[in-house]
């Protein structure tokens, strides 16, 4: 099977059987995520799975009693760092000159521009920057989980704020961003099953620009982020 064959496979899951994923494609799915790129390879992210049927009761009173929440195998919360700070940047950084074998001021002159920059930010957008890096790893996490014919179903019809709470998150440095149900599709309760796939033709999806088509304006140039971090 192509990647493309199994996205058009794929589709947005309204009712699942309860069937268990073999603990392998829960792995395979969550290696995805975790092999995802992030913003400076910072990883801002990390993956609660959770299939405790009576936990996942309590998150579906949270989840607007989306069935998918208790009807899953495994439902995998991503949650995102709740902001930046150096601490947690030179952590992350730290650790990859560790595992590279490099000196820990390998990355200095790029750690202090990229500081610079995100402590600049206010605390709204370090947590909306962080969460959208989660949902890098959810995209790879819904590929991988199409590939192995697994149903996967993104969800943000919650109540973020009664979750973290219910999951302790708070004074964790996290907060929930996306659900992501795994199990299989019961196709006899799925009204959706069978409806054709509908995407926005290509032709209007995809435009193609050249500098001729960009506005005049002028560029100022901005602060070069020096020794690129891979993400």
């Amino acid at each position: 099977m192509s990647l493309l064959e199994d996205l058009n496979w794929r589709y947005a899951t309204k009712k699942m059987n309860g069937t268990k994923v073999s603990p392998e494609k829960v792995d395979y799915i969550l290696e995805a995520a975790r092999l995802a790129p992030s913003s400076s390879g910072l990883q801002q992210y990390k993956v609660i799975v959770i299939s405790d049927p009576a936990l996942l009761e309590k998150i579906k009173g949270l989840s607007y009693n989306q069935s998918q929440v208790t009807d899953c195998s495994h439902l995998l919360v991503f949650v995102a760092w709740d902001g930046y700070t150096d601490e947690r940047v030179s952590t992350v950084f730290n650790y990859t000159m560790d595992e590279r074998g490099l000196p820990h001021s390998t990355m200095d002159a790029y750690k202090t521009n990229l500081l610079g920059m995100l402590n600049a930010a206010t605390p709204e957008w370090q947590a909306h920057h962080a969460a959208k890096q989660s949902y890098i790893a959810l995209g790879l996490a819904m590929a991988a989980a199409a590939e192995q014919r697994v149903d996967a179903t993104p969800m943000e019809g919650f109540l973020a704020d009664k979750l973290d709470e219910l999951l302790q998150l708070s004074g964790t440095g996290y907060k929930s961003a996306v659900l992501l149900p795994l199990g299989y599709r019961e196709e006899a309760n799925d009204w959706l099953v069978n409806m054709k796939k509908v995407r926005t033709p290509k032709a209007e999806f995809v435009t193609e620009m050249t500098l001729a088509d960009a506005a005049d304006i002028e560029v100022e140039p901005m602060l070069s982020l020096t020794g690129d971090t891979e993400n």
